[in-house]
């Protein structure tokens, strides 16, 4: 395997004992679903508010996760933007934004069943 590889493949999901409780289930659901409408900003807060406590591990990934995906989202929207001088951004911006509907609501309910999602094409920015 060569370190690209390494640097672009999804971290593997965690392990848990056994099944994850129905706050941090919500939480994780919440940090997906916030995505949508407050891109980094909601899986930001919940990201800050959950990873200093080691008992709300599956919140604190599933918040991480969210928030990789948002920031990878926002960066394809500036160079959407950008591409919008010469026409094809304007054709890419809304199979971003349709993306970004659909990922966050495939991973908010996984979330919801207790298990851990990776989004593909993330860049994994917080580590």
């Amino acid at each position: 395997m060569s370190e690209f590889d390494n640097i672009t493949a999804p971290p593997p999901p965690p392990t848990s004992a056994g099944p994850v409780p129905s706050d941090q289930r919500t939480m994780a659901l919440a940090a997906h679903l916030l995505g949508i409408f407050t891109w980094f900003i909601g899986p930001l807060i919940i990201w800050l508010i959950s990873k200093d406590d080691a008992s709300k591990g599956f919140v604190t990934d599933q918040a991480k996760e969210a928030l990789n995906f948002q920031i990878t989202i926002a960066l394809a929207m500036i160079i959407c933007f950008i591409l919008m001088i010469v026409i094809i951004g304007g054709l890419l911006a809304p199979l971003v934004g349709i993306l970004n509907l659909v990922f966050c609501i495939i991973a908010a309910v996984k979330a919801n069943n207790g298990e851990a999602y990776r989004y593909p094409f993330t860049l994994r920015l917080i580590k």
